[in-house]
This record gives C-alpha cells, sequence and structure tokens, in this order.
C-alpha cells in the first residue's frame, strides 16, 4: 500500500452512551477517526485515532480564508449478508476532489479517501444503527492548516474522516420559503462545492425562515431569481402531470449522489424525468391548474424528504397529502431498499466494506 494506516485503539468506547432508539443527527461520534496530513506536497501520516479534540492554532487559514470542504456519505448494514457496505463511495471522491480543485487545494487520492472510510467503517461497525431510516453518517472533511495571515492558498491541508449513528434528517414533512431577496449562488461562483462557506451564508436566511414557521429555503437562481436551484440540504423534485422535473446541476447547484441515482432508479421504473430549468412561476402555475402533484427533495443526510407546502412573496400552498402521492413515497423506499441491500443491486453501486478496489470510473 502507498499510503499505510497505523491506528491507535479507544481505550474506553462510547458505545453503551448512544441510545440508538433516539438519535440526534450529527450529536453522537463514533469511537474512532481517520486522518491524514498534506505536508510539502505530498500526503502522509495516515492514522486511524479515538475520536476527540486535536490541537490547532488559532492562526490556520482555514478559519481565516475559508479553505473547508467536506463530503457526507452513510453506511448500512447489508439486509443479505448482515454486513456493513458503502453506497456509491467513489462519487464521494470525485465531488470531494472537485471541490478542492475549486478551492486551490490539493486532491485526496482516491486510495487514502477509500482505504480510510472502510478502515474506519470496519472499525467501528458497531455504531451502525439498524432501525428504518438510519445509518452511520460518514463525513470526510479537508482544512487548509498554515498558520499564516495572509491571502493565498495554504501549503498543508489535513484530511479528516469521523461518523456518527444518525436518524431521520427531516422525520416528518418540510414547509418551505421560497427566496425572495439572497441568493446561495451565482454563475461561475463555488455553488457546485462542497464548500463550508456556502453553508455559513444559508444560515442567517435559515433563521429567518425558521422565525417565520418554515424548515428550509428553496434557492432560486442569482442571476434572474426566478429558477429553481436547490434547498439548504437537498436536490429539488417537482412532479407536473406525471412529469418528474428537477433542475440541472450547473457551477450554482450541487451534484448530489442521491439526486443522481434516483434519476436513474426512477427512469429504471419506467417514470418520465426531465432535467431542465423551471421557474417558480411555471410550479405556481402548475399547482392552480391543479396539476402540481408532488415536490421533495433529496440528499444524504435528508435521503427522500417530503414537501407539504411552499410559501412564495407572503402565499402559501399546499400539496396534497403524503397519502395521495405516488412518486415521493416510492422515490424514497426505492432509495432506502438499495441502500441496505434489500433489493437487486442492478447498478452495482453497493461496495462491502472491506473491498476498496471498486473503479473510480464505474
Amino acid at each position: 500500500m502507498k499510503y499505510p494506516i497505523s491506528v491507535e485503539l479507544t481505550k474506553q468506547s462510547r458505545q453503551a452512551e448512544v441510545d440508538f432508539d433516539n438519535l440526534v443527527f450529527g450529536r453522537v461520534m463514533s469511537d474512532h477517526m481517520f486522518v491524514a496530513d498534506y505536508i510539502d506536497g505530498e500526503w502522509t501520516d495516515c492514522r486511524i485515532i479515538p475520536y476527540g479534540p486535536m490541537p490547532m492554532s488559532p492562526a490556520i487559514m482555514a478559519l481565516h480564508y475559508g479553505q473547508a470542504i467536506f463530503e457526507g456519505m452513510k453506511a448500512n448494514i447489508s439486509a443479505k449478508t448482515g454486513e456493513p457496505i458503502l453506497f456509491r463511495p467513489e462519487l464521494h471522491v470525485e465531488r470531494l476532489n472537485r471541490s478542492a480543485k475549486r478551492l486551490a487545494m490539493p486532491e485526496v487520492p482516491a486510495e487514502i479517501f477509500l482505504e480510510g472510510v472502510h478502515r474506519l467503517v470496519g472499525l467501528d461497525r458497531d455504531f451502525i444503527p439498524q432501525s428504518e431510516g438510519a445509518a452511520l453518517y460518514l463525513r470526510p472533511h479537508m482544512f487548509a492548516t498554515d498558520a499564516y495571515f495572509g491571502v493565498r492558498a495554504s501549503d498543508s491541508y489535513r484530511f479528516v474522516i469521523m461518523s456518527c449513528p444518525v436518524g431521520p434528517y427531516y422525520p416528518k414533512p418540510v414547509k418551505i420559503k421560497v427566496a425572495e431577496k439572497y441568493v446561495r449562488a451565482f454563475p461561475g461562483g463555488v455553488g457546485f462545492a462542497k464548500a463550508a462557506g456556502n453553508y455559513a451564508a444559508t444560515l442567517a436566511p435559515a433563521l429567518e425562515a425558521k422565525a417565520d414557521g418554515f424548515d428550509q429555503i428553496l434557492w432560486l437562481d442569482g442571476k434572474e431569481f426566478k429558477y429553481l436551484q436547490e434547498c439548504g440540504t437537498m436536490n429539488i423534485f417537482v412532479v407536473i402531470d406525471g412529469k418528474i422535473i428537477t433542475p440541472p446541476t450547473t457551477d450554482a447547484i450541487l451534484a448530489g449522489i442521491t439526486r443522481n441515482s434516483l434519476i436513474h432508479l426512477l427512469k429504471d421504473k419506467g417514470f418520465e424525468v426531465e432535467e431542465r430549468n423551471i421557474s417558480i412561476q411555471e410550479v405556481i402555475e402548475a399547482h392552480q391548474a391543479g396539476k402540481l402533484e408532488e415536490m421533495f427533495g433529496s440528499g444524504t443526510a435528508a435521503v427522500i424528504s417530503h414537501i407539504s407546502d411552499f410559501s412564495y412573496k407572503g402565499k402559501n400552498f399546499e400539496l396534497s397529502p403524503i397519502k395521495d402521492r405516488k412518486v415521493g413515497p416510492m422515490a424514497k423506499k426505492l432509495i432506502q431498499d438499495y441502500k441496505v441491500d434489500a433489493v437487486e443491486d442492478t447498478f452495482n453501486w453497493l461496495v462491502p466494506v472491506g473491498s476498496s478496489k471498486k473503479e473510480l470510473s464505474e
């Protein structure tokens, strides 16, 4: 192996402290974390250590100039083998490195990323919850570590993978507010990257929306303030007159892996899926004509989250109850069943933990 990994096991597991029946998303970490450092132009010192604080200079450039990116992925237990499995992990490598390139950060070699994930999940497999909709959430992330006050790309970086057992991100249908004055991303910007600053910029608008009784914001494009982009934690789908429509991924929209997977699964089931620009006015007109059948979001954390209603310029638009919907509930079951290996893996997306040689081009 080009990048050997040392392992230091925790002296006291926290597993007994986890209430697997009442998991709060992102609150309880598993026992270990994977760490690698980029120094003098190469990745080095790959290691698994007990989860815990890391000493850092307050001058590290990530804190001052925002060179910080991350991924979100999940591990589940196979319904067929009882062993841990990963869902399309190679796409997370590719997306992390697209983000890295945009923020002038070094790419993480696939061997480091994938071997780190496999070894970490293998060690902390007992933290994988098995209740419906639950999983072991994995957070690979990288940040600049040069202690230097100067606006330039850092020379050194740290790559870390943490994990935590999680339940559903949205346990109930979400209410969304369509953006009216704030913009998430512009053409030519970093909207397609999972950059930490993208999320920081959405927090104040999200707090305003929550104060008004909403769970999330549906962002519109930054040029015409007209076309749907995505929600803060998920890509958006609308069902109009039997057609499933989702905005195309651009440099202003995150290329969601759940989104990509869902499109393949829906088309495989014979549904008509359109990837095209769709305006908020088209959505409203479809609602008024009785043709807007459903809206839902997709994401690694959110999986498939049903939208109960949306608000635009002070007017609220309610959607049909979930029991009357056909696509969203079916889509949610498709994704969840696939991720736990409860259906045939027709696209070869599942990777057993311990197998890190899956071709990235697949």
